[in-house]
């Protein structure tokens, strides 16, 4: 979806080899680094993609929600940042603990909310106990900010 909207230099990071060399078979990536997010800098420059997506690592158990200043960092003044976690009750603490951070980092100035979406039917469940309303579905949720421009100093 992302080639056929334009978007042509794409940069990926996993925590995996396996997951990277599955994303090198697509095609679709310029690049692909070995990096843990939430646990080591991202492989980039300060202020360097135009958009930086963070989809099914968001979660319990996965990467922690101390990683957002980290994105912010590669992230280009005015870019955006397109953040995805689950609602299934095993992510649910999670979720508020990320949704905490979100508004920290919003209330800083550091970026501005656009859209927090709730999608009903996110991803299959594994099992019973995490479907949605006996969807056989999980629930989640897409955020999309956009990261603040730095203010101009106005020459004296």
């Amino acid at each position: 979806q992302l080639h056929r909207r334009g978007f042509r230099c794409l940069h990926g990071v996993d925590g995996s080899a396996g997951m990277l060399e599955q994303a090198r078979s697509t095609g679709l990536y310029q690049e692909l680094r070995l990096c843990v997010l939430g646990k080591e800098p991202l492989p980039a420059p300060a202020e360097h993609y135009d958009a930086v997506t963070v989809v099914g690592a968001l979660g319990e158990g996965q990467v922690p929600s101390t990683v957002l200043p980290e994105l912010l960092r590669v992230t280009k003044p005015g870019g955006f940042l397109c953040l995805t976690t689950r609602s299934n009750p095993s992510n649910l603490r999670y979720k508020a603990e990320l949704e905490v951070a979100l508004g920290h980092l919003e209330q800083s100035g550091a970026w501005q909310k656009l859209l927090a979406q709730e999608v009903e039917y996110w991803e299959r469940a594994t099992n019973e106990e995490e479907s949605t309303q006996g969807t056989g579905y999980i629930s989640g949720v897409v955020y999309i900010y956009q990261k603040c421009p730095v203010p101009h100093l106005e020459e004296r």
